[in-house]
């Protein structure tokens, strides 16, 4: 039998089910194949007496990719119904295969996630190839949703509720040889093509012994490992597991509370019935907001990104051997950190050789830290140490094909090392500049070749943080960006591509969110209230401590140079309240942030940082009535009104950039899928409304003007 994604073929008693979606470089749980899935399941019952055993198998590079996300993308909150009839009838056909009575062997060619690790639970033995990069495991989490095929009711049955908790509740992947330390795949092949051998050694010897014809679940004497929740010592853990949830997730991912309770309730019942229980709660998130959000970016944008969407086509791919980085100071010595520990032959150069020998020193207290874990040796350290040149004479940068300045951020400085450096370059190479607010195409104008100029914006610290913003100024050509592009994914970082404007993207509505708690200040509302609500919608600290640690005399010092620009401009820039604020901290009240003895906050030695108290008596009002909604929407919609804002003037030119770029790059809450997916996900109508709401009460910040709104409609996804 063939379908249009399965393969059924029986022959010496062997079934053979190879999943092979027609059109598809991967096998999904589509609606085809689970048609497919039907029809194989019956033919398998129908030839019950001529087989002797199962195999499962796989014609595409991978095993099993799992669930039909665009399907689920386009399911709606009446689709309850229907969504929990489909997951049941998967896995009333995975019931089928598994309890013929016959062994059932999963060949495991290559990686498992998700419904393909479901798939391959099937069998009652599971074979793996043993490549260290093949990765199987449970990842619904991260996707807002919990592992509904079986995952969650057999994982907990084969670990136990203690030890299956990491694998579902934190999306922990494994490869093959943990996989096969765990107990959750039995032997391990050096190739693909010893599969088969090996399963089919599996069903001869299984032939006339029960229990190799069946999962432990199903044995008579079968007993959760660890203990159910009646027993005291899991009663004991499970009674505080709920709040340490609550705790990390702030009650907006559904998704975990979700797994946590099919897990502990599945234990308390048969294996049907847990499976049913984890059937209802899939369903649930399956047509919740949330889990679309997450889908939406941490699937089909994250991919997008991967994939190179962004980067310019037809320009060969770039690998980067050489890189020079002007300036020791905390941006360089992470950037020369992020390369070195990449491969990548790194000359660090600073005004001084001690001022480079410091921030080469920077990767030798990171990497000590992985020696004394055990999880690096000191002969790899030396080898990453042994990449990083520091120096103090420009002559050293002399070869390398890219070289990035990551000095302070001043114009005269940032030109100066500029035309010191570039002529260094090797031939074809291109300069890149870390600024984080200073337009590209001005910078450029230092460059003997802006043509080959680039903004290249890491985000601090550099060894933790993902994102960086690749800024096209107005003379860069492709092959420039696409060689940057290629730079950062050498790096194993993501990156964003933005055109020039002041702040770009990212900085620019990072801008608008401590700006926005800045000026809620000023008008009298308590600082605690503010950082509170910040962190009750998702944002991973308040704007008032984010302010502090990137250092308030760092905004007056951009908003100086802002002041400036536009006077040469003949334009005068006005500062909005919360900017006037900050200035005021800073220059009444001697309050520069936290690497100047205090800002917002005050930090006592060894002890946790409070709020400065002169807080209460400079701003709060007392008797002033406030809307702690108002505050939570102002907090997210400025952001998002910024960010539709910057793609109706172009600075972004997709939707994937600019939700990718808001939660890697600002720390805008997951849940919400970005700050494009956040008015996306509530509906375009809705958000417009309520900005204008805010609009006339809290001013310009979230005014939507209608070339605004054509552009957030313009680029409206459709799944």
């Amino acid at each position: 039998m063939i379908t249009q994604t399965i393969r059924y073929d029986l022959a010496n008693g062997i079934a053979t089910i190879t999943f092979d979606e027609q059109g598809s470089p991967v096998n999904t749980m589509c609606l085809q194949w689970q048609d497919d899935l039907d029809a194989v399941a019956a033919q398998v019952v129908k030839d019950r007496e001529q087989i002797k055993g199962i195999v499962l198998a796989s014609a595409k590079s991978t095993f099993f990719a799992g669930a039909d996300l665009k399907g689920v993308m386009r399911s709606t909150a009446a689709d309850g119904p229907r969504v929990f009839t489909e997951i049941e009838r998967i896995k009333r056909n995975f019931r089928t295969l598994e309890t013929q009575g016959v062994p059932v062997v999963s060949c495991l060619n290559g990686a498992a996630l998700g419904g393909g690790w479901e798939v391959a639970l099937v069998g009652h033995h599971r074979i793996a190839v043993n490549n260290p990069k093949i990765q199987f495991g449970l990842p619904e989490i991260t996707l807002g949703l919990i592992p509904g095929g079986g995952g969650i009711t057999k994982m907990t049955r084969l670990l136990g509720l203690m030890a299956a908790q990491p694998y579902i509740l934190e999306s922990k992947l494994f490869g093959p040889e943990e996989a096969l330390k765990m107990g959750v795949v039995h032997e391990l092949v050096p190739t693909a093509e010893e599969l088969m051998p090996k399963a089919l050694a599996y069903i001869e010897a299984a032939q006339g012994k029960p229990e190799a014809c069946q999962h432990v679940w199903d044995r008579k004497d079968y007993k959760m490992p660890g203990g159910t929740p009646s027993n005291p010592k899991i009663a004991g853990m499970l009674s505080v597991a709920p709040a340490v949830l609550k705790q990390k997730t702030r009650g907006l991912y559904p998704a975990p509370e979700a797994a946590l309770a099919a897990m502990v309730e599945g234990a308390m019942v048969d294996f049907d019935t847990a499976m049913r229980v984890e059937s209802r709660y899939l369903a649930g998130l399956m047509i919740s907001p949330v889990a679309k959000n997450m889908i939406n970016t941490f699937f089909f944008n994250m991919n997008a990104i991967k994939g190179g969407q962004s980067r310019p086509k037809d320009v060969p791919r770039y690998q980067p051997k050489k890189v020079g980085i002007l300036g020791a100071g905390m941006m360089g010595a992470g950037i020369a950190y992020a390369q070195a520990t990449r491969g990548i032959s790194t000359v660090l150069k600073d005004v001084s050789t001690e001022a480079a020998d410091k921030g080469k020193a920077y990767t030798a207290k990171l990497t000590q830290k992985r020696v004394d874990k055990g999880q690096m040796t000191p002969e790899k350290q030396a080898g990453i140490l042994s990449l990083i040149t520091p120096t103090a004479s420009a002559t050293d940068l002399k070869g390398c094909e890219l070289i990035i300045e990551a000095v302070f951020e001043q114009r005269e400085l940032k030109a100066m090392v500029t035309q010191e450096a570039e002529p260094m370059l090797a031939d074809g190479g291109f300069f890149a500049s870390n600024t984080s607010t200073l337009p590209i195409s001005s910078l450029a104008q230092a460059s003997s070749q802006p043509q080959k100029f680039v903004g290249i914006h890491f985000f601090s610290p550099v060894d933790k943080m993902k994102l960086v913003e690749i800024i096209r100024g107005k003379q860069t050509d492709d092959e420039t960006i696409a060689r940057a592009y290629d730079y950062v994914q050498a790096l194993g970082k993501l990156p964003i591509v933005v055109n020039d404007s002041r702040g770009f993207y990212t900085s620019r509505t990072f801008g608008t969110f401590v700006m926005e708690g800045a000026a809620m200040l000023g008008e009298g509302i308590p600082a605690p209230v503010i950082e509170n609500c910040a962190m009750q919608v998702g944002m991973p600290v308040g704007p008032l401590a984010v302010l502090d640690e990137t250092a308030l005399s760092l905004s007056v010092h951009v908003l100086e140079q802002t002041r400036i620009d536009f006077q040469k401009e003949g334009k005068e820039y006005v500062a909005t309240p919360g900017e006037t604020l900050v200035e005021h901290m800073v220059k009444q009240h001697k309050r520069p942030g936290r690497a100047g003895g205090g800002g917002f906050y005050d930090y006592p030695e060894g002890q946790k940082k409070v709020l400065w108290p002169e807080l209460k008596t400079l701003f709060e009002k007392p008797d002033q009535a406030y809307d702690l909604q108002d505050i939570k929407d102002r907090i997210l919609y400025r952001q998002a009104v910024e960010t539709a804002r910057c793609l109706a003037e172009g600075v972004l030119t997709s939707v994937h950039d600019g939700n990718i770029g808001s939660i890697f790059g600002i720390g805008f809450p997951a849940w919400t899928g970005g700050a494009l997916q956040f008015i996306y996900g509530m509906g375009v109508d809705a958000f417009e409304q309520r900005c204008g709401a805010l609009a006339a009460k809290y001013g310009s910040g979230f005014v939507l003007s209608d070339v605004v709104k054509a552009a957030i409609r313009q680029h409206q996804p459709v799944y």
